[in-house]
């Protein structure tokens, strides 16, 4: 039972992180780590498609480089700012509570792109 939990849970990590491709604010990468390792638990077939798909390459380069690049995370850290800023102060109506709930959020996720993703090793 635990397998087909995984599956699922694995297949909509992938749903998530193809749609991180477009959408702004919506990581693809930890998405799709989290699928590959959901896979590599519950069904090696499944977890070999994903590493040969186009998508692929965001886990091949994550694990070749040990982390994300400067550049990585700094663009993922100005699209965090971005999105937060616009949705405490466009989208989400003033009074709410979710206009100190966001930012407070968005903070967290900046502290943990910053601080607990891993640096990528310089290529050789």
């Amino acid at each position: 039972m635990k397998r087909y939990i995984y599956i699922v849970i694995g297949l909509v990590a992938v749903g998530l992180g193809v749609l991180g491709i477009v959408v702004p604010g919506l990581p693809t990468t930890p998405f799709l780590l989290l699928a590959s390792w959901l896979f590599y638990r519950s069904s090696p077939r499944l977890q070999q498609w994903l590493l040969s798909s186009r998508l692929g390459k965001y886990i091949r380069n994550y694990h070749r480089l040990g982390g994300m690049t400067f550049s990585q995370k700094a663009g993922a850290v100005g699209i965090m700012v971005a999105m937060v800023l616009l949705s405490t102060f466009v989208f989400i109506p003033k009074g709410s509570v979710a206009r100190i709930i966001v930012p407070i959020v968005g903070a967290i996720g900046v502290l943990v792109v910053v601080f607990a993703v891993p640096n990528a090793k310089k290529e050789e």
